[in-house]
C-alpha cells in the first residue's frame, strides 16, 4: 500500500517562500513521474507542477517560474519551492503518485499580510 505525506504549508506574507515535502512510502517513487495540485476554497483541484523520471519539469503558466519542484529518490521525497508568493496562491496542496492514483491528505498554504 502506497501513501503520501504533505508537510510544509504555513501562512506566508505576499512575496514570501516556503518549502512544501511529500514523503511516499510502501514503494519507491524513483521510477515514477510525481504531481503537485492545489484547491482554493469553493475552486476544483487544478495541477500545479509535474515531475519526470529524469527529472524533467513542467508549470502550470500561474507559477511558472516562481515555483519549482524536485525530486530527491534517495529520500523517497518530492519538494515544491514556492517563491514570490501571491495571495491567488492560498490553496489546500496535494502530492500525487498518479501510477498507483494516490493522493496526500493535503497541507494548507496561506499567502496574507
Amino acid at each position: 500500500q502506497v501513501q503520501l505525506v504533505e508537510s510544509g504549508g504555513d501562512l506566508v506574507q505576499p512575496g514570501g517562500s516556503l518549502r512544501l515535502s511529500c514523503v511516499a512510502s510502501g514503494r519507491s517513487i524513483a521510477i515514477y513521474p510525481m504531481g503537485w495540485y492545489r484547491q482554493a476554497p469553493g475552486e476544483e483541484r487544478e495541477w500545479v507542477a509535474s515531475i519526470n523520471i529524469d527529472g524533467a519539469t513542467k508549470y502550470a503558466d500561474s507559477v511558472k517560474g516562481r515555483f519549482t519542484i524536485s525530486r530527491a529518490n534517495a529520500k523517497n521525497t518530492v519538494y515544491l519551492q514556492m517563491n514570490s508568493l501571491k495571495p491567488e496562491d492560498t490553496a489546500v496542496y496535494y502530492c500525487r503518485w498518479a501510477a498507483y492514483n494516490t493522493w496526500g491528505q493535503g497541507t494548507q498554504v496561506t499567502v496574507s499580510s
